[in-house]
């Protein structure tokens, strides 16, 4: 039998899943990763660890089987930069949740920067992207511009990192939607943008080369032969492939350690006048499906404070237990901005912050304000893009990521958002997107529709709250967000 391996390399974790020839998951190896936290506000990854993680879960899964080609998902914006020469990374990766470029982002929206740079890239001027890291790692490690002047360092998300990794440093390569992350290219043109490389003094000899999301990214011989590299997409994108949001109007939302809500626009960019993003879905055939993005960075994160920070869990799956013993009069508010807050709020210097707290407060209270904070934040996003759209919409949320896994957690969603929640029967629909590309353009998996009328309902979430109440704990919510702005 012939395998599709999918690389899903994650911000806490690297997997390595194998697909068979009807798609289905039938072997996976995970591994965790230590997470550095250098200052407040900062967060980092060993590239090495990342590369050692990847590299174990793919010989682990792959052993035996013959791989028809690879794919890989990776987590955004995270950003690397590493010497031509030897492969080696200069600094430690800047996280996609790192914050230590927020003083930078408000000096050049002071001086009225952040319109033309949102009309190129649809992004908005915030520490979350990789431009501001990048010009951080250049101006802070010794030598950087200097070496990055000359021609001798590269510059790389997570997929590229790995590409070269792979490759041994034959392809310095990305794909549109990882390059429209960094808020360094033109969503429109399709190219990086030299005035944006300007302004942040970034040498275009850093950037790789932009190719589709199905495209030959290069061979590898980790596996032992020389395995094809066929598909590459952002974790985003990649959940909305595999959950075949292929048309205008259909919408995913993954619930990993952020939540991500992605809108399928069609073939043009639509701008947000509510502070969502506008990104690239995904791009075949050198042309281009757009969305809009509601980013949300604390999500199953908020699970791992439980868990690690206060103590008060051993395992996520205790959550929804608590949170269903929860004494129904208490209504305790968690607005997680343990490192600011993303999508529509935009700020960067606001920390997190709990309301409604009681001497009877405990554990299950914290446990469902946790859980609760993601449908309230999803519930922010979906308002602001119907307001986008010019209209509301009787909208199917399709949900993936770990915490769908949570019949509390969805129930809830659909409750407060008043929309029908759909989890698939494949929850893996990160790796399944990446695999998706790969095969098909080995040309083992169906083409976009024989592959949407495969995707299939493990269980439709309808609301159960009244109206009255959904919009008096949301009011209650978008209280408590005011309350912990720095700017409200």
């Amino acid at each position: 039998m012939t395998y599709i391996l999918a690389i899903d390399q994650g911000t806490t974790s690297s997997r390595a899943i194998l697909f068979d020839e009807k798609m289905r998951p039938t072997r996976t190896a995970q591994q965790e990763f230590k997470q550095h936290f250098p200052a407040s506000g900062w967060v980092e990854h060993d590239p090495e660890e990342i590369w050692k993680t990847v590299r174990e879960t793919c010989l682990e899964v792959a052993a035996g089987t013959d791989v028809a080609a690879i794919g890989i998902t990776n987590q955004r914006e995270t950003t690397l930069v590493w010497d031509r020469a030897t492969g080696k990374p200069i600094h430690n990766a800047i996280v996609w949740q790192d914050r230590r470029t927020a003083a930078t982002c408000a000096a050049l929206k002071k001086t009225g920067h952040e319109a033309f740079v949102t009309d190129r890239t649809g992004l908005l001027l915030d520490p979350y992207f990789s431009a501001t890291k990048l010009a951080w790692i250049l101006d802070n490690v010794d030598g950087a511009r200097a070496r990055a002047e000359a021609g001798e360092l590269a510059f790389g998300t997570v997929d590229t990192f790995l590409i070269w990794r792979l490759t041994g440093g034959a392809r310095h390569v990305t794909d549109a939607t990882n390059a429209a992350r960094t808020m360094l290219y033109d969503i429109k043109i399709g190219a990086w943008d030299a005035d944006i490389c300007r302004l942040l003094d970034i040498p275009m000899s850093l950037l790789p080369e932009v190719l589709d999301c199905a495209a030959d990214f290069g061979t590898t011989d980790l596996l032992g032969g020389a395995t094809p590299i066929l598909g590459v997409a952002g974790d985003q994108q990649a959940a909305t492939i595999g959950q075949a949001c292929f048309k205008p109007g259909m919408m995913k939302s993954t619930y990993g350690t952020g939540c991500f809500a992605l809108l399928n626009t069609g073939d043009k960019p639509v701008a947000s006048t509510n502070r969502l993003l506008t990104t690239i879905a995904y791009q075949l055939d050198s042309t281009p499906t757009y969305a809009l993005e509601g980013s949300i960075f604390i999500a199953g994160a908020a699970v791992q404070w439980l868990r690690d920070g206060l103590g008060i869990i051993e395992d996520a799956a205790q959550t929804g237990e608590l949170a269903q013993a929860a004494d129904p009069e208490q209504e305790v508010i968690l607005v997680p901005a343990f490192t600011g807050l993303g999508a529509p709020y935009w700020d960067a210097e606001c920390r997190g912050a709990m309301f409604g707290l009681t001497r009877g407060s405990g554990p299950k209270e914290f446990a469902r304000a946790a859980l609760e904070s993601v449908g309230f934040q999803t519930r922010d996003l979906l308002d602001a893009m119907q307001a986008d759209m010019g209209h509301a919409s009787d909208t199917v949320l399709r949900v993936d990521g770990g915490m769908a896994a949570s019949d509390w957690t969805m129930q809830f969603l659909a409750d407060i958002t008043g929309a029908a929640v759909d989890r698939p029967t494949v929850l893996e629909t990160t790796a399944l997107g990446a695999a998706w590309l790969a095969g098909m353009k080995a040309g083992i998996y169906p083409d976009q529709d024989g592959f949407a009328a495969r995707w299939a309902l493990d269980h439709r979430f309808e609301a159960q709250m009244d109206e009255a109440t959904r919009n008096r704990r949301y009011e209650a919510w978008k209280d408590a967000v005011r309350r912990t702005l720095t700017h409200p």
